[in-house]
């Protein structure tokens, strides 16, 4: 074997090693993120979501084009893009119901609202999509 041989082996080993590190940070990230939200903000079945949403903010975290298409009779739009800006629209003395298409922006906005010190967060397992209720439509 040659030296080059063994510079080229070595290069490639190299290479495998980032990438295999590379694939192995996105996997923690993933999992970190997947563990915190747990802890921050609790996951609802359809039927704990409707026990509770009446006496709560209830957010939907979609865009407004989303929303128009329906959302559930009584909610507030507040776009997970928006939520930063418009944050002081919802209250930290009660209960935050939210919920997206499909649980992914709603489980990232209730951990930018933990970081902003709300507590008594709550979301809709499966999202909207998986709602059964009474939904509103613009006309």
């Amino acid at each position: 074997m040659t030296i080059i041989e063994v510079a080229l082996l070595l290069e490639r080993g190299i290479t495998l090693y980032i990438l295999l590190a590379v694939i192995a940070g996105i996997i923690a990230y993933s999992l970190f993120n997947f563990f915190y939200q747990k802890r921050v903000i609790k996951t609802l079945s359809e039927e704990e979501f409707r026990e509770g949403y009446r006496k709560a903010q209830l957010i939907d975290v979609r865009e407004p084009n989303e929303f128009d298409q329906g959302h559930v009779l009584g909610a507030r739009n507040i776009p997970l893009s928006q939520l930063r800006t418009r944050m002081k629209e919802i209250r930290t003395d009660q209960p935050v119901y939210l919920y997206c298409q499909s649980g992914l922006r709603s489980g990232r906005a209730g951990q930018m609202l933990y970081r902003k010190g709300y507590r008594n967060l709550n979301h809709l397992q499966g999202g909207f999509k998986k709602w059964t209720g009474k939904v509103k439509a613009k006309k």
